[in-house]
């Protein structure tokens, strides 16, 4: 089950909703849905006949991967919002369903642990963002002050060409100075600029990775295309969201087909895109997306076929909720598949 690309929409009502975009939405014990704040939040999940503590560390289980075989595991990373995009919390193991190929797997580990991340931001500085550079910036530093203390960071900015402008680093004033110094121009190399992030990636340190990227158009100027990128990142064990800003109108057949460009290659990825037409948007949706990052849930199981044969597996997560809450509209989030035996 997976979320389509979440539209939103300029009117006056955003503003009065932003800032509940990054208000997680917690299961108490009573099974009552409540609203928290992110310095609220206290979750104590059921343990696992396994832990995942050491999944997480670097050279760990999961190192390098976020959703792979490796040991005999699969792990899923997995994202409950609800209507308002706010992260879901509290639920436990006996709340999820998980199938490969349409087959029920059984959860041998689960956590919902604050986990550090390997975040890169893929950010347009074309020439058509002249005006929205600033709110992009601001979007940056929005992300980051949800990020946990130990994630680290990388920025790549694109025009003519993608450039790697900070590497990896724990320091997020770096990034927001890197940005600050930055000035639009040029075309619009999108698609280089997400298969640079997802090479990138394979020297993260961490296993939970993600690309958040910025742009307001579709590609007009890279050398590879969407069919390398789709592929690439259906190979790679980072989940995509895309933060697109498009007028009201398309000025060319590429920004016609931006938004469903970042959708589709987010969706492969377990990710989300967000078409906004307010540039002001930006920031919030930005503290959103960090904030599903600190709130997600981990699964792992021991695939019922043991062959590592180079396929893709498809893997799909279901909700299994109390009946008195089955009123309640979540969106479930999670990577489609996995190659079995790794890139």
């Amino acid at each position: 089950m997976f979320l389509q690309a979440m539209r939103f929409k300029a009117t006056s009502a955003v503003s009065c909703l932003a800032a509940l975009l990054c208000l997680p939405i917690m299961f108490a014990a009573s099974t009552v849905l409540a609203q928290t704040s992110l310095s609220d939040v206290h979750i104590t999940p059921r343990n696992g006949p396994l832990t995942l503590a050491s999944a997480y560390a670097p050279g760990g289980l999961a190192s390098g991967a976020l959703i792979r075989m490796r040991t005999e595991l699969v792990m899923v990373p997995v994202t409950i919002t609800d209507d308002f995009n706010r992260p879901v919390i509290g639920l436990d193991q006996d709340n999820f369903q998980l199938f490969e190929n349409k087959k029920v797997q059984a959860i041998k580990a689960f956590s919902s642990e604050d986990a550090p991340v390997s975040v890169g931001f893929i950010v347009d500085t074309s020439g058509s963002m002249s005006y929205k550079l600033e709110q992009a910036r601001d979007a940056v530093v929005q992300f980051c002050e949800t990020a946990n203390p130990q994630d680290e960071f990388f920025m790549i900015t694109f025009a003519d060409q993608p450039v790697l402008k900070t590497d990896f680093t724990n320091r997020t004033e770096e990034i927001e100075n890197d940005l600050l110094n930055t000035m639009s121009h040029g075309r619009t190399s999108l698609l280089d600029a997400v298969y640079m992030g997802v090479r990138k990636m394979r020297s993260a340190r961490y296993a939970r990775k993600a690309l958040v990227i910025i742009s307001d158009g579709g590609d007009n100027h890279s050398r590879y295309t969407e069919h390398d990128v789709r592929k690439a990142v259906r190979e790679s064990d980072v989940m995509v969201y895309a933060v697109g800003i498009y007028e009201h109108y398309f000025g060319s057949q590429e920004e016609l087909l931006g938004p469903e460009l970042l959708r589709s290659v987010a969706e492969l990825t377990g990710g989300k895109a967000f078409t906004l037409s307010n540039v002001n948007d930006m920031p919030a949706v930005t503290r959103a997306i960090g904030s599903q990052l600190r709130h997600q849930y981990m699964l792992a199981y021991e695939p019922q076929s043991h062959a590592v044969d180079g396929k893709w597996h498809k893997v799909s997560v279901k909700l299994r909720l109390p009946r008195k809450l089955n009123h309640l509209f979540l969106h479930v989030d999670a990577r489609p598949g996995y190659y079995a035996g790794g890139e």
